[in-house]
């Protein structure tokens, strides 16, 4: 364990982590939505430091990044646990998996992290598959020694982290994504379990901070696919973040809990593309076709 960044301590050996926008409020003993920081006795403990679910090499295009680095591979890890609950996740067996009191992975240090990325030729290390800013203290660990030794930083997030996390980290990350998952609160609200608003404020601040930026929206047949909200997305990137920002738009295959929804036509995922490109977008792109 390591004791968590960013918290408060309460009365009554309570905490408020302030690492995300769900700001939990954690009774002792208790762990915050993400399941896997805990309060110990009126502290707040990452579970997750060091034990690393998943270490893969990945093309830059998959997470995806299309204008940084590309042609290239990036180290990609993971821990268990994830700050959302979306209803569709593809990585639902580790984001979704801190149901008990038992936290798998591999031990693994920064250092060993950085070498690993160096052995294989990857100049970037990409913190994905899960929600980063839910292993943040391991992350910017890694990150800061990723600088020291030439490599670059690449967060593949859900963009629900708070302003002083992003604070810690903007620094030593050079690029995201961010899944800009929908343009409702109710998308959010019932499919992810999360809002809408501090993900829209955070797209404007990473790109304030010179961070590059690339934002996918996975289309969901009769969940976020009408053309009103597609539009209401592609409005939002130009006038917010700029015509020059990528937009992917994928197609969804049923999956975890939605099973019982088809997969997106493709002609869904053409259409997006023309939205986004008639509002003005320069680079738009199809993905999972």
């Amino acid at each position: 364990m390591r004791e968590a960044l960013l918290y408060e301590k309460l009365e009554n050996n309570k905490v408020k982590c302030r690492m995300c926008n769900h700001n939990c409020t954690i009774l002792n003993g208790k762990r915050g939505i993400c399941g896997v920081r805990e309060n110990k006795d009126g502290k707040l403990y990452s579970l997750v430091y060091g034990k690393i679910i998943a270490e893969n090499i990945d093309p830059i295009e998959k997470k995806p990044l299309y204008h940084f680095l590309p042609g290239t591979f990036s180290l990609s890890i993971a821990t268990i646990g994830c700050n959302f609950r979306c209803l569709h996740c593809q990585n639902s067996e580790i984001s979704q998996a801190p149901t008990s009191k038992s936290v798998g992975g591999k031990t693994k240090t920064p250092e060993q992290i950085i070498q690993d990325a160096l052995d294989n030729n990857c100049p970037s290390i990409s913190y994905t598959y899960t929600e980063p800013t839910v292993f943040v203290e391991f992350a910017l660990d890694c990150m800061k020694l990723a600088h020291e030794n030439g490599l670059k930083n690449i967060w593949v997030s859900n963009g629900y982290m708070t302003k002083e996390c992003l604070d810690l980290i903007s620094p030593y990350l050079d690029a995201t994504n961010i899944d800009l998952k929908a343009f409702s609160e109710k998308f959010y609200n019932e499919v992810c379990g999360a809002k809408l608003q501090p993900v829209l404020e955070n797209l404007i601040d990473i790109k304030k901070r010179g961070i590059w930026l690339e934002i996918a929206t996975l289309i969901i047949p009769d969940k976020n696919d009408s053309e009103q909200e597609l539009r209401e997305i592609a409005e939002f990137i130009k006038k917010e973040l700029g015509v020059e920002v990528p937009w992917h738009v994928s197609r969804f295959f049923p999956h975890y809990k939605m099973m019982d929804v088809p997969a997106t036509p493709i002609e869904k995922i053409y259409q997006a593309v023309e939205i986004g490109k008639r509002a003005g977008l320069k680079r738009v792109y199809a993905g999972n076709i």
